[in-house]
């Protein structure tokens, strides 16, 4: 998918020792790099420390993820939170990653991207320190959604910083150093966040502050930086209208349970989304090559191919891994500390994985990876199905192992695809398109099985003899985890004996059936990807 548009800035420097350039100039012109199609692309001097920013602030933004998750219960009891103000913890903060990472991206490549990514880190770690500060619930998640708009700034400039330092088989080995901090963010997730929150729940946020402040120093001591050549005006046309639509869009995608999807509240929210998309399509036809997201990107197969396998693998596994946090920890009782051991096998796995994956893509074709990686992420989350109500947490290992496989290749694939579909300029538009998707299927996702989950377990449990009897009301209580603590509030010893073991059936039952639809959606993506990846879309840079 080559272009004649301008290239990004680059600074001169030396060549490296046994680095290989094998990327055209016209990817990336310089003053050192001449004009002829036979030049090579000078690599940046302290490329190193630019790959080392991104990786820790990325490190930061998935250690945050998962340690929130293993936190839930502990701020559920602190705040007397209910299901769904659960799930507004982590959907604040998808949502605001959502709609700000095509506009961060975007407004990167033109203004720079050094300073873009530095007032996202200011952003994350201010808002991380309101988190670890926050005096209710509400608080929190509004601390969230603006700690979101941090990291949508990280998440959509990161992935376009390391393409615009590396290229040729060097982009590969950085993207797989940077799939291999995914991997281990996810790893030590667990463990940090159960020992943080056996001292104190708050401390998984407050952690933020020092790791952000070593990327700041780092980014502003040793990043170069880098844009268009021709810096364009920033879109403000597309952007308000992109962002709010978008807003809209998923905030009826998260309250269509609760409210109902029939309600005009809900139904207004859909349509005025749908309006805006339209205005912001003819915007950006009309702006051509001066808009935020270049419209030709849809002609592309393979970024269609990449966007539609992101949006499903997000959908599919952070809502896995959301409920079976809950499982280990509300049915299981464990603490998250032991909750953090017990996931050890998975992250483990997706570490070692994605610290191997590159030597995979010299060998096999990007359709045949990402397909494959989708496919053993379906199998693996159909496995929880051996997960019984008297089952250890040992019952989980199958699935573990196999997820692992997938998600460790998954992750650096999708980062390396994501900018290799358009030109080394509009990188940070195509992380930050990339990135919408992923977080759009995060919070759908969530919302949408998290839902499904909620009314699977409530009618098991309602409809039980044991919920019956009390009522046939508590069954949103037991989806929450909460179980063992209606049973304790029970003063007839068998009747509180009933409802433990009718509870934990009804959840793992809902666990089941959830785990299910989330393989189906991973199945559907391992055929998208199959379809619809191809080597000959990426762009002369990445190939």
């Amino acid at each position: 998918m080559a272009s004649n548009d301008s290239p990004s800035i680059p600074s001169s420097g030396p060549l490296e020792a046994g680095a290989q350039y094998d990327t055209p100039a016209t990817a990336f012109a310089g003053p050192d790099q001449g004009s002829g199609p036979a030049a090579i692309a000078v690599p940046r001097p302290g490329r190193g420390w630019t790959l080392a920013a991104v990786s820790i602030a990325t490190f930061m933004l998935l250690l945050d993820l998962t340690v929130v998750s293993v936190a839930l219960p502990d701020i559920r009891i602190a705040f007397n939170s209910s299901f769904s103000a659960l799930q507004w913890i982590l959907d604040a903060y998808a949502l605001g990653l959502a709609v700000f990472l095509l506009t961060a991206g975007s407004v990167a490549d033109r203004i720079g991207r050094k300073r873009v990514f530095l007032i996202g880190l200011a952003i994350f770690v201010i808002a991380s320190l309101a988190c670890g500060l926050a005096p209710g619930v509400g608080f929190l998640s509004g601390a969230r959604a603006i700690q979101g708009i941090g990291g949508a700034v990280l998440f959509a400039v990161g992935p376009a910083l390391i393409g615009q330092e590396y290229r040729g088989k060097d982009r590969g080995k950085a993207f797989g150093i940077f799939g291999g901090v995914i991997g281990l963010a996810i790893a030590v997730g667990p463990l940090v966040g159960g020992a943080l929150t056996a001292a104190n729940w708050r401390y998984i946020f407050l952690l933020n502050v020092p790791i952000g402040i070593i990327a700041l120093v780092i980014t502003l001591a040793r990043m170069q930086e880098s844009r268009e050549l021709n810096s364009r005006p920033v879109d403000w046309g597309g952007l308000v209208t992109f962002c709010v639509a978008l807003a809209l869009l998923v905030l009826g995608l998260l309250r269509g349970d609760s409210l109902g999807w029939g309600s005009a509240s809900i139904i207004a929210m859909f349509v005025a989304a749908a309006v805006l998309l339209v205005i912001f399509g003819v915007i950006e036809i009309r702006l051509g090559d001066r808009a935020m997201l270049e419209m030709s990107l849809f002609r592309n197969v393979t970024f269609n191919g990449i966007s539609a396998t992101t949006a499903l693998y997000s959908g599919a596994v952070m809502s896995a891994l959301f409920l079976e946090v809950s499982y280990l920890q509300n049915v299981l009782r464990l603490s998250p500390w032991q909750a953090g051991i017990r996931f050890m096998p998975l992250t483990l796995t997706i570490f070692v994985v994605a610290g191997i994956s590159t030597g995979f893509t010299g060998k096999f074709s990007p359709r045949a990876l990402v397909g494959f990686s989708l496919l053993a992420i379906a199998v693996g989350l159909a496995l929880v199905r051996l997960v019984g109500p008297a089952s250890d947490w040992t019952a989980l290992l199958p699935s573990m192992f196999v997820t692992g496989v997938g998600m460790g290749l998954f992750n650096p694939l999708r980062a390396s695809l994501s900018i290799a579909v358009a030109e080394p300029a509009k990188s940070g538009m195509a992380s930050g398109m990339s990135e919408t998707f992923y977080q759009v299927g995060t919070t759908v996702g969530i919302a949408a099985l998290g839902a499904f989950f909620q009314a699977q377990v409530s009618h098991i449990f309602n409809t039980s003899g044991t919920g019956g009897a009390l009522g046939g009301r508590l069954g949103g209580a037991v989806a929450a985890g909460s179980g063992a603590q209606i049973a304790a509030r029970i003063h007839q010893p068998g009747l509180a004996g009933q409802v433990l073991t009718t509870a934990r059936a009804a959840f793992v039952s809902g666990l089941g059936d959830v785990m299910t639809v989330a393989a189906v959606v991973a199945f559907i993506g391992a055929i998208a990807a199959f379809g619809f990846i191809r080597k000959q879309d990426l762009h002369e840079s990445a190939i």
